[in-house]
C-alpha cells in the first residue's frame, strides 16, 4: 500500500507540482511560491535549489524512464552551467537573480557539494561526459580550497577567502564547522564514487566517517553534535531529529557503495544506535519532532524532517527486520504527511511545517531556496527502490 500510494503521490503531484515551476525565459526553476501560492518569476534562484531540482530530476527518470523527466534534467544542468559556476574562479555561487546574473558570490562548501551531488546523478542519468568533469572539478576545488587536516571549512567569498558560516549556522552560535555540510560532503561523494570509482573519492569517505565516529558522534548522548569550533569541538548542545535519522541512512548508503568490511563494522552500531534513539525520543507515533535545544522540544513538524523519518526507519527496519516498530513507524508518518503535511490545495505541494497536531503555519513559503523536491521527492524515490 506504502508503495503504491507513493508512486502515485510523486507521479500526479511532486513531479507535475516542479515541472511548473520550470522558467523557459531565463532557465533553470523559478525561486519563490508564497503561502498562499503566488508565483515570484524575479525572484532569487538559490543554487542549493536548482541543484537539488536537477538531482531530483535525474534520479526520477532513471527510476521511472520517463523521457520528459530526463528533459526537465538538461533543463537544470544548462542553467547549472551557464550560470550557477563561476566561470573565472570556480565553484558554484549561492544565489542567482532571477535573470541569470549573480546574486550572492559566497561560495560555500555545502552549495558545491550538492553540485556534486547533482552533477554526478545527471551524468548516470544523461551520460554526459561533460557532467562528470564538472562534479570532479568540484571535488578538486573542495579538496583544495575547503578542506583542513580536521574536517571541511564552511563559507568563503568570491575568491576563496574564508568569511564568517552565517548561512550554515542557527541557534544562535556561528559555527566554524557543521555536522550538516559534513554530512552532505559525504552523500556528495558517496553519489560520486559510485558513478567513478575515483580512488581519491574512496579515500575521503573513509576519512569522512572516521570524523563522523570519532569527533561527530556522541555515544553518550546516543545523537550527533551539530555545531563545531574550528577544532570539531561542539558549541551547542542540540540534537537534531532529522539530520540524525537522515545521516543513519546515508552513511549505511556510504558504507554499501564504499564495499569496505571495517567501515561497515565501524558505522553499523552508530546508525543503529542513531535510528533507535531517534524512535525514542523524537517519534510520537504520528511523526517526528524537530530538534532539541538545551533540553528544550521544538515541536513543529517540519516537511524534510517528515520526509527523512520514513526513509531512515524504512532502512533501520530493512538493516535490522525483526525492528518490525521501524516499519510502522515509516508507514505512520506517511499517514501523517498524507493527513498534514500534502497540501491539498491546488496547484502546491507540502507545506513547510505543520504543528504537533498538523495545522500548517501559515506564512511560510511554499517554495524558497531550501524548500524544493529534494527531501520528498528523494523519500518517493527511496520508497519506491526498496520495495
Amino acid at each position: 500500500m506504502l508503495t503504491e500510494e507513493v508512486k502515485i503521490h510523486l507521479t500526479e503531484k511532486i513531479i507535475p507540482f516542479w515541472k511548473g515551476l520550470r522558467d523557459h525565459e531565463f532557465g533553470g526553476y523559478y525561486g519563490y511560491m508564497d503561502y498562499d501560492l503566488k508565483l515570484d518569476k524575479k525572484a532569487v534562484k538559490g543554487c542549493i535549489l536548482n541543484s537539488r531540482i536537477l538531482w531530483f530530476f535525474s534520479n526520477a527518470y532513471m527510476l521511472l524512464k520517463d523521457e520528459s523527466l530526463l528533459k526537465e534534467a538538461e533543463h537544470g544542468f544548462a542553467f547549472m552551467k551557464k550560470y550557477c559556476m563561476d566561470q573565472e574562479n570556480g565553484g558554484i555561487f549561492w544565489s542567482i537573480q532571477y535573470n541569470g546574473e549573480p546574486e550572492d558570490t559566497t561560495k560555500h562548501t555545502y552549495n558545491q557539494a550538492f553540485s556534486i551531488y547533482a552533477l554526478s546523478s545527471y551524468y548516470d542519468a544523461s551520460g554526459k561526459e561533460e557532467a562528470l568533469n564538472m562534479a570532479k572539478e568540484l571535488f578538486r576545488l573542495i579538496e583544495t580550497r575547503c578542506r583542513d587536516e580536521i574536517g571541511y571549512k564552511e563559507a568563503f567569498d568570491r575568491e576563496f577567502h574564508e568569511v564568517e558560516n552565517d548561512k550554515l549556522s542557527e541557534n544562535g552560535v556561528m559555527a566554524d564547522k557543521t555536522m550538516n555540510t559534513l554530512l552532505h560532503v559525504f552523500e556528495a561523494y558517496t553519489e560520486l564514487y559510485r558513478v567513478s570509482k575515483m580512488p581519491e573519492v574512496k579515500e575521503r569517505l573513509a576519512w569522512m566517517m572516521d570524523i563522523f565516529a570519532e569527533k561527530v558522534y556522541n555515544p553518550l548522548l546516543h545523537r550527533q553534535e551539530v555545531f563545531f569550533d574550528a577544532q570539531m569541538n561542539s558549541i551547542l548542545d542540540l540534537h537534531s531529529y532529522g539530520h540524525d535519522i537522515e545521516t543513519a541512512w546515508l552513511i549505511d548508503r556510504g558504507v554499501e557503495v564504499l564495499g569496505e568490511k571495517k567501515y561497515e563494522e565501524k558505522m553499523k552500531p552508530i546508525t543503529e544506535d542513531l535510528t533507535g534513539q531517534i524512535y525514542q525520543v523524537a517519534f510520537d507515533g504520528h511523526s517526528l519532532a524537530n530538534e532539541c535545544e538545551k533540553g528544550v522540544v521544538n515541536e513543529h513538524r517540519v516537511w524534510w524532517v517528515q520526509a527523512e523519518g520514513v526513509v531512515g526507519f524504512l532502512n533501520g527496519w530493512q538493516k535490522n527486520p525483526d525492528k518490525t516498530q521501524y516499519l510502522k513507524a515509516a508507514e505512520s508518518i506517511w499517514e501523517f504527511i498524507k493527513e498534514h503535511v500534502m497540501d491539498k490545495r491546488e496547484g502546491s505541494e507540502w507545506f513547510w511545517e505543520v504543528d504537533a497536531q498538523g495545522r500548517p503555519y501559515e506564512g511560510r513559503p511554499i517554495v524558497e531556496p531550501w524548500k524544493c523536491p529534494y527531501h520528498n521527492g528523494r523519500m518517493c524515490l527511496e520508497v519506491l527502490k526498496r520495495n
